[in-house]
């Protein structure tokens, strides 16, 4: 009988990192308007474009429970968690209303985000 031998694998390397384009960035002032936390506004902390999610202030809150080591005590911590860009929106500048966004090149070549419901401009908070 043949000795059983264990080849190794070769290691499968993934393609090139998929980015998401983003209509959000952070700083910028949003409503959820679907999922569990429904009509909750906040501000965008975190743009995280490879898994498609933002974290927004007071959006999701989950606690996580730290264990204590030898020179800190056990405690729990409460933070955001990201939410899927599709569960937000942008809210218009002028009105406070939920809006679509839309790109504008200037002559200059910046790139420029609209409200599609009031046309005005939307700065970029960084």
């Amino acid at each position: 009988m043949k000795p059983l031998v264990h080849k190794k694998r070769k290691r499968v390397r993934s393609g090139p990192v998929l980015r998401y384009k983003m209509h959000i960035t952070k700083g910028d002032t949003v409503r959820v308007i679907s999922g569990a936390f429904k009509g909750q506004e906040g501000t965008v902390l975190r743009v995280l474009p490879k898994r498609n999610r933002v974290v927004v202030e007071g959006v999701n809150v989950v606690k996580r429970h730290k264990q204590a080591t030898a020179d800190a005590e056990g405690e729990i911590i409460q933070f955001a968690a990201p939410v899927h860009a599709s569960n937000v929106m942008l809210l218009d500048p002028k009105s406070g209303e939920p809006t679509r966004v839309r790109r504008k090149k200037d002559k200059d070549g910046t790139v420029e985000r609209l409200s599609v419901k009031s046309g005005q401009p939307i700065p970029r908070k960084r």
